[in-house]
């Protein structure tokens, strides 16, 4: 989106993915300004993958869903470009190789987290599975602001440019919470569709 003077207006992506029992897989991204207002929201039909892609795909299952199949299409529908893109799921992180954005993993806050500057917040590189068929992906983790993030280590690059990009919102914007507006707007689109 761009402002009247061709300048364009900083916004962030968020990007979830919800497990119905009943329906199955269904995605949400929205995308905020810097205020923490919406400019757009898009979410899928739901997917459910029958038993013959459960058996071939294996564990590579949920990284394909998430990132290939929802996220990439989700991110692509988009009018918005944002600075970065969010998610709070690690399968989402495969949706990395599919956009040119900067993708981070919002973490939960611990007990003892308090603000500091990205450039002083180590990597501390704990090691998750994004996609299970492959050997576990180490993620580099770091703070910024009062938010906890991590990067597949193959996007190190990420870090830099989340950093640079957000670091004037880190302190007063809490990345975990659009993530609920999502799961929200998600449950109240299904209903209006009965």
């Amino acid at each position: 989106m761009e402002r009247r003077d061709g300048k364009r207006l900083p916004a962030v992506g968020f990007l979830t993915v919800v497990r119905n029992d009943q329906h199955g897989l269904l995605g949400g991204y929205l995308v905020l300004n810097v205020n923490g207002r919406p400019l757009e929201f898009h979410c899928t039909a739901p997917v459910k993958p029958n038993r013959a892609q459960e058996i071939l795909f294996g564990p590579a299952l949920e990284p394909y869903l998430y990132g290939e199949q929802i996220g990439k299409t989700l991110i692509a529908k988009s009018e918005v470009q944002p600075l970065a893109v969010c998610t709070d799921l690690a399968a989402v992180l495969s949706v990395r190789q599919f956009v040119n954005l900067p993708v981070a993993l919002v973490l939960p806050a611990g007990p003892d987290d308090r603000p500091e500057p990205c450039e002083a917040a180590p990597l501390d590189g704990p090691s998750y599975r994004v996609d299970s068929s492959h050997p576990a992906v180490s993620l580099a983790t770091f703070r910024l602001g009062r938010n906890r993030l991590a990067v597949a280590s193959g996007s190190l690059a990420d870090r830099a440019s989340l950093a640079s990009s957000l670091e004037s919102i880190a302190d007063t914007f809490d990345l975990a919470e659009p993530f609920e507006r999502i799961r929200n707007a998600i449950d109240e689109a299904r209903r209006s569709t009965r």
